[in-house]
């Protein structure tokens, strides 16, 4: 076992110090997360050799059926969404009614992986306290800890008076288009909610807990240029112009000069151009023919930015389309973006509810968890309902290697983050709402 896994195997199970301050039921939540842990990682097994690849829509219906029961045996009440209308298989809701007047409570996380049933990567596998498998970590490690947190509020009597739900959404690693329909439940209910949290992956640096009060969006664009075509010996003349590619690399060129800022990463992540282009519907495959002694009429390229704010993502939007209008001689060039993933920007509700997680960190005689670099972060479903309502990401497991055939997880994070969850939603869901 890596050192970095051993201290934290040791954190994890170590006893509580004397002066933890925690109720008696929170200590029964403790205790029940602790019993658990082996039928907890039974479960992990099962879903996650249950492909759930984004576009396998059998395979993300059947994680949703292996899950209602659980649900249903702590009393909630739980609905199925079918999501044919955007092409995708649905989402998983779940409810419970509690005490009224006090907060509500939204857990995100999602059914699908990134791994359809083609992938060689497949199967479950554990080696001590690693684990590794498709979606292990993302996301059906942290549907895990979700579940094992509310079994240990139901064992200590918390879960009885609580308004929760659980919003697992079987699209996350490629949302379904538009994303007005394919997000519109979980919109609706993150207007509805007093707190948000999100069971995406915990990131530790150099051993360390982060929490994480922002993520960032994930705009895609797709960006066409268009010139004149004919014999390469008239190409940047007065008839010709400059041609399609040449217009691309101007534009791309000025992207890299003129775009930097903090907080903000752009990329281009397929680019073709010639006498024609074809680009597949989802833009990750292209085909080009083309002659060295012809100007190319046309050029495609398709990328993504990454803001943290609402107004980044706009200020930055306006900044590509003025480059871009800045057409070079006979080119012309049109910039579209697709349907945005928003961010979840850092705000002092957030920070607040991360300060309620190191109170509970600091009764359960837990270091502190600093504020994540937004920039570790990649862009999730709780930014469709972050301007909404107070949020915290990273509930789930600890791992490494998510959308590759490295993914794993370490299994003392399973009973560490449930019991920190547990503890921190009885908390919340004890106060009054707004």
């Amino acid at each position: 076992m890596k050192a970095a896994h051993l201290a934290a195997a040791l954190l994890a199970f170590a006893p509580l110090p004397a002066q933890a301050a925690l109720s008696p039921a929170e200590q029964t939540m403790v205790a029940t997360v602790d019993a658990n842990a082996e039928r907890s990682i039974a479960l992990l097994e099962r879903l996650v050799n249950q492909n759930s690849g984004t576009n396998n829509v059998e395979g993300v219906t059947k994680v949703a059926d292996m899950l209602r029961p659980e649900f249903e045996a702590l009393g909630f009440k739980v609905r199925w969404i079918p999501q044919g209308e955007v092409g995708r298989a649905g989402h998983l809701f779940a409810e419970h009614v509690g005490k009224k007047g006090t907060k509500r409570l939204l857990l995100i996380a999602h059914l699908d992986t990134v791994f359809e049933p083609d992938s060689p990567f497949q199967r479950f596998a554990r080696e001590g306290d690693i684990a590794r498998g498709p979606g292990v970590g993302d996301n059906k490690g942290g549907i895990v800890i979700l579940l094992s947190a509310l079994q240990a509020m139901k064992a200590a009597g918390t879960l009885k008076d609580a308004n929760i739900v659980v919003a697992l959404t079987g699209d996350e690693e490629e949302a379904g288009s538009p994303r007005s329909i394919a997000r519109a439940d979980l919109i609706a209910e993150g207007k509805r909610a007093d707190v948000a949290l999100d069971f995406e992956g915990l990131v530790r640096i150099d051993g360390r807990d982060m929490g994480s009060i922002a993520r960032r969006s994930s705009n895609t664009w797709t960006l066409t240029t268009r010139g004149q075509t004919g014999h390469s010996s008239g190409i940047f003349s007065e008839r010709l112009g400059d041609g399609a590619v040449f217009e691309m690399s101007r534009i791309l060129a000025a992207f890299r000069t003129e775009l930097p800022e903090p907080s903000l990463t752009f990329n281009v992540g397929l680019l073709a151009g010639g006498e024609r282009v074809d680009v597949d519907r989802d833009g990750v495959r292209a085909s080009v023919t083309g002659k060295s002694n012809i100007i190319p009429p046309i050029a495609v390229a398709v990328g993504e930015f990454r803001s943290l704010s609402p107004e980044q993502s706009e200020r930055v939007r306006t900044k590509m389309q003025a480059i871009v209008a800045r057409n070079a001689p006979k080119t012309s060039a049109e910039l579209v973006f697709n349907d945005p993933y928003p961010p979840m920007a850092p705000t002092e509700g957030n920070r607040a509810i991360l300060a309620r997680l190191n109170t509970v960190n600091r009764d359960l005689g837990l270091p502190e968890m600093p504020e994540l670099d937004p920039l570790r972060r990649g862009a999730g479903d709780i930014g469709f309902v972050a301007a909404d309502v107070d949020s915290l990401a990273g509930m789930g497991p600890a791992g490494s290697g998510d959308h590759t055939e490295r993914e794993l997880v370490d299994l003392t994070s399973l009973p560490l983050q449930a019991r920190r969850a547990a503890i921190l939603m009885t908390r919340l869901s004890r106060e009054q709402a707004k």
